[in-house]
């Protein structure tokens, strides 16, 4: 079965451009035009991933993506913004956006993200897999996508959640800045690192005892970063 697309976007011409190059890739795509209309398309199109655009009539993008997130609904969304500055783009994803693309953008490369998307998911674990990562207080459940500190559950978002697990699945090693964009959202953000620098301060605040001392997440000068067991 074809995944399927929701595209939330009030320009007719974007809507119609995006659509056209998703069904080309073989996807099964329906278009609303406003922020509200995403929450009536759940239920009877279940859509695998949602293309929505930041500026929008009723609710913008930053709304949804709150309200999404907020009803524990973790499908992957691609947000679209005419905003240049990297700091409203970063807001996108804390706010619980998977990616995002800047207006104007290329089709072919919406897609190739959106094929990433993808790809990401299906190297997720899977029911059964039990993964378990115990680093000093913090336990990381890869199947559940659970976090506890001290026994305490931690609350992460989902991108947060895939940026510790696959820090944890390289426990020890000193990983670049550029191999954890790789490695978390499948393909180079164009020198967007700050990205990376940004979920790193999120995770720390939530996980660390002190977020300006890290006891597991450490930064390696000019380099990157790496999480290690606490000492002592």
């Amino acid at each position: 079965m074809n995944k399927k697309i929701l595209v939330v976007d009030d320009e007719p011409s974007i809507s119609m451009l995006i659509e056209f190059n998703l069904k080309l890739a073989g996807y099964d795509v329906r278009c609303v035009h406003d922020g509200e209309a995403v929450f009536d398309m759940l239920k009877p199109f279940r859509p695998d991933l949602i293309v929505l655009d930041l500026m929008l009539p009723k609710m913008d993008g930053f709304q949804v993506c709150r309200e999404l997130r907020k009803q524990r609904n973790e499908v992957p969304i691609v947000m679209l913004t005419a905003l240049q500055d990297v700091t409203d783009k970063i807001a996108g994803l804390d706010n619980g956006a998977d990616d995002y693309m800047t207006k104007p953008f290329s089709p072919q490369e919406l897609v190739s993200r959106i094929h990433a998307i993808f790809r990401r998911i299906r190297t997720l674990p899977s029911s059964g897999d039990g993964l378990q990562y115990e680093i000093g207080h913090l336990t990381v459940l890869a199947e559940q996508r659970e976090v506890r500190l001290d026994g305490k559950p931690v609350d992460l978002t989902p991108k947060e959640f895939e940026l510790l697990l696959f820090l944890c699945r390289h426990k020890g090693k000193v990983l670049s800045r550029q191999q954890l964009l790789h490695g978390v959202w499948d393909y180079h953000f164009l020198g967007d690192t700050r990205i990376v620098d940004v979920h790193i301060s999120h995770l720390r605040d939530k996980i660390e005892r002190n977020a300006r001392m890290p006891e597991y997440i450490w930064t390696v000068r000019n380099v990157g970063y790496k999480l290690s067991v606490p000492q002592g």
